[in-house]
């Protein structure tokens, strides 16, 4: 998930409030950067590996980081090569819950956009500037702690994109801020989880300090806001298996700590508990309890 996301302000399924979910996400910086980074372009969100690719996992810690790291940015890559951004560069882009800015400076790296990231946590925003100017990109991305909901922005951007943070929103109001921000015929990607089986929402949401959502909910809030949906493609399969290389990661990072390794931003207990919740995880996204996809709407102006 995003590691900066933004809260609806009705609250998550769980009755979080904004200040909660921002100290949850900031104290999670250490770890995003211990087990996805070091940068410059550093990602909190799903990767995606090909349908029958299924790596093994006896291997080194780092081979799996590696190729953690290397799925984030494939996701990425697949969406802006999907939603046309190679044939119709952004020139300018919204990053709607930037997280640490890898999504941020993919942007201005690739397409050379010009790229405002909005953030909760305002511990990320030197770590996106100094990212940003390790990247050859620091004139070109602008991080800023904001709020989405109160986005005051019209027709400013061609593009707008959130990865795994709409979640947190109130998508009425996201769609109608996104909206209003977009220059006539701009587009809006959105990479998200979406719930099949209502039963596991409370546990995904509680797990993840979210409020997950159905397609049919985003598509309505869209069209009332004035957007055309034009893609809709599900990765579900290529991302299951993220939580298996995650899994191992998880198990080779118990395996550092038991035996003597300096401990990181992980304490054992959240290790151990990452781990199992994984495999849950990892079972909900193969039977599409939960499906992850790319969603590409157009701003009708």
């Amino acid at each position: 998930m995003s590691a900066t996301p933004f809260t609806s302000p009705l609250g998550s399924g769980q009755g979080l409030d904004d200040e909660q979910v921002r100290l949850y996400y900031g104290r999670k910086t250490a770890d995003i950067l211990h087990k996805y980074g070091p940068g410059p372009r550093v990602h909190f969100h799903l990767g995606m590996f090909g349908h029958d690719t299924h790596p093994h996992t006896t291997v080194p810690q780092d081979v799996i980081k590696q190729r953690i790291v290397g799925a984030q940015e494939e996701i990425v890559e697949h969406a802006a090569r999907s939603w046309g951004a190679y044939e119709r560069p952004p020139r300018t882009l919204l990053d709607i819950g930037c997280g640490l800015g890898g999504g941020s400076l993919y942007w201005a790296q690739r397409h050379r956009a010009r790229v405002t990231g909005l953030t909760i946590a305002a511990e990320h925003v030197p770590l996106i500037r100094h990212f940003a100017r390790q990247a050859g990109v620091g004139d070109r991305v602008r991080a800023h702690v904001a709020d989405i909901h109160t986005h005051d922005a019209v027709r400013t951007y061609d593009a707008a994109y959130a990865n795994e943070s709409s979640g947190y929103m109130d998508r009425t109001r996201l769609f109608e801020v996104v909206a209003r921000a977009l220059r006539p015929g701009g587009w809006f990607g959105i990479q998200e989880h979406f719930v099949c089986r209502p039963e596991w929402r409370g546990f995904l949401d509680d797990y993840y300090k979210t409020r997950l959502g159905t397609r049919e909910e985003y598509v309505s809030a869209a069209s009332a806001a004035g957007f055309t949906l034009e893609r809709d493609e599900d990765v579900t399969d290529g991302v299951a298996e993220f939580w298996v290389q995650s899994m191992a990661w998880n198990t080779c990072e118990l395996d550092r700590v038991r035996a003597g390794g300096a401990p990181a931003a992980w304490t054992l207990r959240r290790l151990e508990e990452s781990t199992v919740v994984h495999s849950r995880l990892f079972r909900l996204w193969r039977d599409h309890a939960v499906e992850t996809r790319l969603l590409l709407f157009r701003n009708g102006g």
